[in-house]
């Protein structure tokens, strides 16, 4: 069909009507709080579906979109416009998720089993609605789009098609203890730093207390309280021991490992459940967005799924970011329109460097080379490996109690001769050793050319370093994070640290530079991470040294394009 495409989903043709509080009993009797937005017109329509902890009141806001950053910035207008989605033909639900803003019940933590099947009932209730023609799909990004393939797992009959934009699949490993360590993403969300406005509390309660019992959930949070690196950061101690202000984050700080906590809470298990067509929405530079983008369109078992890859995903709110791709999506499997939405090739990616958008058929690309490139001596980068320097290469680190600077090591090429694509998981492989018993491995990735840009980033916690070797690839090594093994000071350890995926080709000229760290923190700058997503650094002054000798070749693992 080609670019005609946008002429012939639907077009704007509805004067909308509201609805507001309209409470929708679940299975267990809990009423849910939704607004309903729908064509001013006769006729049954198709529903998208859209629900979240965030507050439905400030979704209707008339707000022009704002940068990421800018003064009238709200990061959790996600719910998508309704009046872009009803003149269209479509009855657009946005829900209170249970125990927050006006919907009754408790707040679980996110996408508890009780949230999950919330989500069938509602789009079974939709369904049944005398405006609404029997098909419902679910809508919007972020938590909107994270929510979305908990819910498709649940196999609602009525449910036609999901578009999950910004998705996340493993509240662990995305969010909160990347490669074992702890961030503060859910700290600054909980009430609105950053620009957000933060959760609509409502009953909103603990799950660790509940479960383990006061006494047991005391003496969790005293063990818990005695970590030198809670101590040194005052805002979680804070937290642990006034455990009302902020229960979800509690909950955060009492699970450090993986374990049925954030199982039951993880779709990434269960995603071959996932049986209705689904249009994938991530992005290279926000981290877990594209390998929960290709996680979905990899193992859903719907022959129907495409995917897009966005340069950055440093996009607008309120949210407003491919919308013509959502409603050729619903239009093509909620109305039977024809809108070719299954014609171009699966996979449509942003290529970084060169600029330019590219279809491809698989994920990862049938044609990558994984190629090694080695750490050497004088901070080079190279696919030969180093045969002559076997002294280590060593940076010391001070807590943030004694400094705010942050020392590393780098590695680059010389400059490169010839583009180089890289398109694909990246890892690294770094053999190393420390002289406490853990340290926090930080990993970026820059293509180096006039200025440095940050590409992705990679985590892992030192006593985090055991594989899964069942899922693991040498690509995409995946951690246990289940039973930690404190590091032998001195000790030489292999870890395998995952980086985000990237798609991007290196001009010539240009050169690949690795930074390894191990502490980052609110002020760094623009490479640097925003205040709300920083992660919790070591309280010990820590010697790293890193080896790269011919018995120890650590190396960066690159999934090459050949041209």
């Amino acid at each position: 069909m080609g670019a005609d495409w946008r002429e012939r989903i639907s077009q704007p043709t509805y004067k909308v009507k509201v609805e507001k509080d309209v409470m929708v009993p679940m299975r267990d009797g809990v009423r849910l709080a939704v607004d309903i937005y729908r064509p001013d017109a006769d006729g049954r329509f198709p529903a998208l579906l859209a629900l979240s902890p965030y507050g439905k009141e400030i979704q209707e806001l008339p707000l022009a979109p704002q940068a990421q950053g800018g003064p009238l910035w709200d990061g959790e207008i996600e719910a998508g416009d309704s009046y872009y989605f009803v003149p269209r033909g479509y009855v657009h639900v946005v829900a209170d998720v249970r125990g927050t803003g006006y919907s009754e019940g408790e707040y679980e933590f996110l996408f508890s089993p009780k949230e999950q099947t919330d989500g069938y009932d509602l789009v079974e209730w939709a369904a049944k609605q005398p405006w609404c023609n029997g098909n419902v799909g679910l809508v919007g990004m972020s938590y909107y789009g994270s929510i979305q393939p908990y819910v498709a797992i649940q196999q609602p009959p009525h449910l036609k098609a999901i578009v999950p934009v910004a998705s996340s699949l493993d509240l662990y490993r995305d969010i909160n203890y990347n490669g074992g360590v702890l961030g503060a993403f859910f700290y600054g969300l909980w009430d609105g730093r950053g620009g957000d406005s933060g959760f609509a509390m409502g009953n909103i309660v603990s799950v660790m207390e509940r479960r383990l019992g006061k006494q047991e959930f005391v003496h969790r949070i005293q063990e818990r309280l005695q970590d030198p690196d809670i101590q040194a950061f005052s805002n979680f101690y804070h937290l642990l021991k006034y455990p009302k202000k902020n229960p979800m984050f509690v909950d955060i700080l009492l699970n450090p490992c993986d374990g049925p906590f954030w199982r039951e809470r993880a779709a990434y298990y269960d995603i071959e459940k996932i049986n209705v067509p689904i249009y994938i929405i991530g992005a290279w530079k926000r981290s877990y967005w594209a390998s929960t983008a290709f996680s979905l369109y990899n193992r859903a078992s719907t022959p129907y799924k495409r995917v897009l890859i966005d340069p950055s995903g440093w996009w607008e709110r309120p949210w407003v970011t491919y919308y013509e791709e959502n409603i050729r999506w619903f239009d093509h499997f909620l109305k039977g329109i024809d809108t070719g939405a299954m014609e171009e090739p699966p996979i449509k990616i942003f290529v970084k460097g060169i600029n330019h958008w590219r279809y491809e058929n698989e994920w990862p690309l049938a044609r990558t080379k994984p190629t090694r490139y080695f750490l050497r001596s004088f901070g080079g980068l190279s696919p030969e490996p180093e045969r002559y320097m076997d002294a280590p290469d060593p940076f010391i680190q001070p807590p943030l109690c004694m400094t705010y600077d942050i020392h590393s090591v780098t590695y680059q090429t010389p400059p490169l001769l010839h583009d180089l694509e890289v398109t694909g998981p990246v890892a690294l492989y770094l053999y190393a050793s420390i002289d406490q018993n853990d340290t926090n491995w930080i990993v970026k990735l820059f293509d180096a050319g006039e200025r440095d840009e940050q590409l992705a980033r990679g985590y892992l916690k030192a006593s985090h370093r055991a594989l899964d070797t069942a899922r693991s690839t040498s690509l995409q090594p995946y951690h246990t994070h289940v039973d930690p093994e404190p590091v032998l000071p001195g000790k030489i350890y292999e870890y395998a640290i995952e980086i985000q995926p990237i798609s991007n080709v290196f001009r010539a000229g240009h050169r690949i530079k690795l930074e390894i760290r191990s502490l980052e923190h609110g002020n760094e700058g623009a490479q640097g991470q925003p205040p709300n997503a920083t992660h919790l650094c070591s309280s010990k002054t820590t010697l790293h040294n890193i080896y790269r000798n011919k018995d120890y070749q650590s190396h960066l693992l690159l999934p090459v394009i050949p041209k």
